[in-house]
């Protein structure tokens, strides 16, 4: 049986998940989002290399979080990253313990705790934030280059493009919730922005199809990452998806970071990135690379100001705001506006 609440996580379950005998489990925290997540310590009956604390992902506790969660199919393509996809990667993710699925949209995953290993967890006012971005854009190269226009992108890997949480057509409503609720607060870029966003939901949509594919993280701002003694890694894998690479790179950089530090290095991370590709044996075009860039900084204005404008329901609201306020100053400042309009006709 995939566990569903905490308290099902016992461990007997445990036992069984882990290959290892059990004997108590204590939750140290639990807190619930896009799914739910307990830190678990766990008392072993012998000994084992397992460690003493682990980090379970499972369906959320709110029943219409749950049910949301369901409808999208985050949880089911998280799991199935990480149990099909994770060893895979050439980016450093949480190690996997265990990881599950069933029929009927069940999920569980049993992961490393992060926290325990010494990890930590970047925030735009670090005095280092450049410097960490450009280290995650190095990363990104790598975990681009590796499925770059691969063919299991078609093949063993072609989940990845499916599931309503990839429906990028259909989130005019969230936007327009958004624009009744902030305009009024906002430079005259985001009502702008939001109007042809809602009006224009699904031919922008179809804009984002463009660029050779790859395996793309899919929401990788700040709050997702992480940095083991200098080197950032990423969880929360439930946006992954096939699309081109500089999707992520564009998320990263608009969606979260300073205005003025972005500003002083976008560039020179875009260059960085295509440096990164070039040593794979891959070349991105510095305009196509620029041109994309400004494009996908609109999808990481939409995904800021979704979540911003349903409140608490996804994240934090103070947190979306903020990714909100920073990826309407980056559309701004890179007349993505101005793009889509070219590019729309």
């Amino acid at each position: 049986m995939i566990p569903v609440e905490v308290d099902e996580v016992t461990p007997a379950w445990l036992s069984e998940a882990l290959g290892v005998e059990v004997a108590a489990v204590e939750v140290v925290d639990r807190h619930s989002g896009t799914t739910g997540r307990a830190r678990l310590a766990l008392t072993y009956g012998g000994a084992t290399p397992l460690p003493g604390t682990v980090f379970v992902k499972l369906a959320p506790f709110d029943e219409r979080q749950r049910r949301f969660v369901d409808l999208v199919g985050l949880g089911v393509a998280e799991a199935r990253f990480y149990r099909d996809v994770a060893s895979a990667v050439p980016v450093r993710v949480p190690d996997v313990l265990h990881a599950s699925l069933d029929d009927d949209g069940r999920y569980v995953m049993v992961l490393e705790d992060l926290v325990a290993s010494g990890c930590a967890f970047p925030s735009p006012h670090d005095d280092d934030i450049a410097e960490v971005t450009g280290r995650i854009v190095d990363e990104l190269a790598r975990l681009h280059a590796r499925f770059w226009e691969a063919p299991e992108l078609d093949a063993d890997l072609g989940w990845v493009s499916e599931g309503n949480r990839l429906a990028f057509g259909s989130g005019g409503p969230f936007i327009q919730r958004a624009v009744d609720r902030f305009a009024h607060e906002m430079p005259p870029a985001f009502r702008r922005l939001g109007e042809l966003y809602v009006h224009e939901t699904s031919r922008i949509a179809e804009l984002y199809e463009t660029g050779p594919p790859t395996l793309a993280h899919g929401d990788p701002h700040l709050g997702n990452l992480f940095v083991d003694r200098g080197r950032p890694g990423f969880y929360d894998w439930g946006m992954v998806m096939r699309r081109a690479g500089m999707w992520d790179v564009a998320y990263v950089i608009s969606n979260g970071l300073p205005p003025e530090v972005r500003r002083a290095h976008e560039r020179e991370w875009i260059d960085r990135y295509r440096a990164g590709l070039a040593r794979e044996g891959i070349q991105l075009d510095v305009d196509v690379a620029w041109e994309q860039y400004r494009l996908f900084a609109v999808y990481a204005w939409s995904s800021a100001t979704s979540t911003a404008g349903v409140g608490s329901r996804w994240q934090p609201e103070a947190y979306g705001r903020q990714g909100m306020a920073a990826a309407t100053t980056a559309v701004d400042d890179l007349d993505s506006i101005g793009l889509l309009e070219s590019l729309l006709g």
